[in-house]
């Protein structure tokens, strides 16, 4: 007897039609046997691939069908693809298939359905099973206080998913760790299936799928913003490496705090080169003191407040767009459903509060980190994981830190915050929002300082230099926008896109992290770093 293996792309049309006829034959046929092999089409070429090499086979197309001679020991024999196959089958058993193109293409489309809903019925069975697996770094920050009990609580994962805590910190923090380890299974959270302490670096981020990292530990400053930034350079080159070494392969990495998390993201994304797409800056935060701060002017809640978009450097100079701001629930001569909204600039006829103390505002709360403690820290990042994963509300846009690929004309390369939705358990850029243009001077000054960052950070440049506006004024020109607002009036054009700048050198401290930093390899152009093999926190080398 022989067995058939017939492998194909779910939306494969030729798949489908060998399919059907494999199943024919199968029936018909007493010693004809077949085994279907169906893959997704994001990762077809590269199984397509692995197998082929594996047998020594050449083929690049859908399907690909093998004989496995059972009396020899199961040996493949590559039969082809579709057209090797309905010939075997005409030539052998007096078989042919008369599918019409129509229904090919229909049967492809459902067999790729199917397989969607089989693999999210398998995760959902796994999450039963096997708990998610969420690791925190810097675990001895307060902002870890804060986040725990969101995590654990159903509301971010999901009330039937399980997930297991690891708290993660240098070996100084142990202590610390182990009181949050006991405080938070003394909690009875629903959704807690453990809690445990890891303080070894090589053990970090096993099968991890969310590791959140938080603001990196900090005891003692150091001299110059330069130092400050390359300070940051060996605890990410650390984690990215382990990420990729032990973390899941769907691994997300969520990066907050106050403190360089654009750059601590677009390092963690050099460092882990796989995982590129699988990490982002938290912005909600600085979204939700501009929220705060409107609602305030407005006498309304920041709930009510939605489309506020942060352009730029999340903790540093970055740009507030309330072009599409809306606040909904407004307590005003005009009111509607739930549903109904009224843009933000339309309310506030104070152009002057706008340009000035509006910027004022959050420009002080930037430069000295006032109301950015740990809460507010752990409710972003449980946030923006709850959009990650249940999707973000429909219709709703979301500011979130993300490697630029050129989009709205950003220099590819940075982490950038930008706007951006949540569904299917992805993000995507909303790059076909209208009126959302930035002119060059301002894109200028909010990437000028992302770039200068990252080659500090390599060692490509030595002094930061941070952007200097042609004026001595504190904010931008009025006139620069005036062409990107068409539906707000003149009085408000002029004011109407406050761009907050911190000065990140302000309050610069070195990471007392995890002493590894020799642990992983380093890139030719990092003359700063040391070129020692990879060991362990005992002096043994570490396989890589």
């Amino acid at each position: 007897m022989a067995k058939f293996v017939l492998a194909g792309e779910a939306d494969c049309p030729y798949y489908a039609k060998a399919e059907l006829l494999a199943d024919y034959l199968q029936k018909n046929l007493p010693d004809f046997q077949i085994y279907k092999i169906i893959q997704h089409p994001h990762v077809w070429e590269q199984w397509l691939k692995d197998l082929c090499e594996e047998n020594k086979w050449s083929h690049q197309t859908s399907p690909i069908i093998w004989r496995e001679l059972l009396d020899r020991g199961g040996k493949g024999l590559l039969l082809g693809g579709f057209n090797e196959f309905l010939e075997h089958a005409q030539l052998y058993y007096g078989v042919t298939s008369s599918m019409m193109t129509k229904l090919m293409k229909t049967i492809a489309q459902e067999n790729l359905q199917t397989l969607i809903e089989t693999e999210l019925e398998k995760e959902s069975l796994k999450d039963l099973i096997d708990p998610l697996q969420v690791w925190i770094t810097s675990a001895a920050a307060p902002a870890c206080y804060s986040l725990i009990p969101i995590l654990a609580s159903g509301e971010v994962f999901g009330v039937n998913t399980e997930i297991s805590i690891t708290l993660f910190d240098n070996k100084q923090a142990e202590e610390i760790l182990q009181i949050l380890a006991t405080e938070t299974q003394d909690l009875v959270l629903p959704c807690l299936r453990s809690v445990s302490v890891c303080t070894r670096a090589e053990d970090a981020f096993r099968q991890a799928h969310v590791v959140v990292v938080l603001d990196d530990p900090t005891d003692r400053e150091v001299c110059t913003l330069e130092d400050g930034i390359r300070s940051r350079v060996p605890l990410c080159r650390l984690y990215g490496y382990l990420l990729e070494k032990n973390a899941h392969d769907s691994v997300r990495v969520i990066v907050g705090g106050k403190t360089f998390v654009n750059l601590k993201a677009v390092m963690l994304m050099r460092y882990a080169p796989k995982l590129e797409h699988n990490i982002v800056a938290v912005a909600l935060g600085v979204e939700g003191q501009a929220k705060a701060t409107l609602a305030g002017k407005l006498k309304t809640t920041s709930a009510n407040i939605k489309d506020v978009i942060i352009w730029g450097n999340i903790s540093g100079d970055n740009y507030v767009d309330l072009r599409k701001a809306k606040v909904y629930r407004y307590d005003s001569a005009i009111w509607g459903p739930p549903d109904f909204s009224r843009p933000i600039l339309s309310l506030i006829f104070d152009s002057e509060w706008v340009n000035r103390e509006f910027v004022a505002t959050l420009q002080d709360l930037a430069c000295t980190g006032k109301h950015f403690g740990s809460m507010l820290a752990a409710h972003s990042i449980a946030t923006t994981l709850k959009y990650w994963y249940h999707g973000s509300p429909p219709g709703e846009i979301v500011s979130l830190g993300v490697l630029s690929e050129g989009q709205f004309g950003i220099p590819e390369g940075i982490v950038f915050s930008m706007p951006v939705k949540f569904e299917n358990g992805t993000w995507v850029v909303l790059t076909d929002l209208q009126d959302t243009e930035i002119n060059e001077q301002i894109m200028t000054r909010i990437t000028r300082d992302l770039i200068q960052e990252k080659l500090v950070a390599l060692g490509d440049l030595i002094y930061f230099q941070p952007y200097q506006s042609e004026t001595k004024k504190t904010i931008s020109p009025a006139t620069d926008d005036d062409q990107e607002n068409q539906k707000v009036s003149e009085e408000h054009k002029a004011n109407t896109q406050p761009d907050p700048v911190q000065e990140e050198g302000k309050d610069v401290v070195k990471p007392d992290a995890v002493d590894n930093s020799d642990l992983i390899p380093k890139s030719n152009s990092e003359k700063l770093l040391s070129q020692e093999p990879i060991i362990d926190s005992e002096g043994k080398p570490v396989e890589q």
